[in-house]
C-alpha cells in the first residue's frame, strides 16, 4: 500500500495563498484533492493524471486552484490562490495506485481513489 503525507496547511488571511505537497512513498497514478469543511461532506477539489496531461477542477475553485505533480519525487501539489474563507477545510490527497489508467484519466469521486493522505488544516480567516 502506497503512504500519502500531505504539508503546506495553515492558517492564512482571505486574498492570501498557500501550496499543499502530498508526497507518496511510491509511484501513484491519476491522483486529487478533497476537502472537507466544517459541518460538510468531502467535496472533490481538482484531480490530474498521471502524466500531468489533464487537470479537473470544481467550479468552486477554478481560476484559483492549480494542481501539479513531479513523478520523479513522487509528488502532487495544490498551489491555492485568492483564498476565501469557504475555502476553510481539511484537505486529504488521494491517489490511484493500480496499473492500467488512461493516460488522460481524471477522476472526480472518492470512490475512483485507492489511496488517501491523513488530511491538513486550512483556515482562511476573514
Amino acid at each position: 500500500q502506497v503512504q500519502l503525507v500531505e504539508s503546506g496547511g495553515g492558517l492564512v488571511q482571505a486574498g492570501g495563498s498557500l501550496r499543499l505537497s502530498c508526497a507518496a512513498s511510491g509511484r501513484t497514478f491519476s491522483s486529487g484533492w478533497f476537502r472537507q469543511g466544517p459541518g460538510k461532506e468531502r467535496e472533490f477539489v481538482a484531480s490530474i493524471s498521471w502524466n500531468g496531461g489533464a487537470t479537473s477542477y470544481s467550479n468552486s475553485v477554478k481560476g484559483r486552484f492549480t494542481i501539479s505533480r513531479d513523478n520523479a519525487k513522487n509528488t502532487v501539489y495544490l498551489q491555492m490562490n485568492s483564498l476565501k474563507p469557504e475555502d476553510t477545510a481539511v484537505y486529504y490527497c488521494a491517489a490511484r495506485i493500480r496499473v492500467g489508467d488512461n493516460l488522460f484519466y481524471t477522476p472526480r469521486s472518492a470512490a475512483d481513489f485507492h489511496s488517501w493522505g491523513q488530511g491538513t488544516q486550512v483556515t482562511v480567516s476573514s
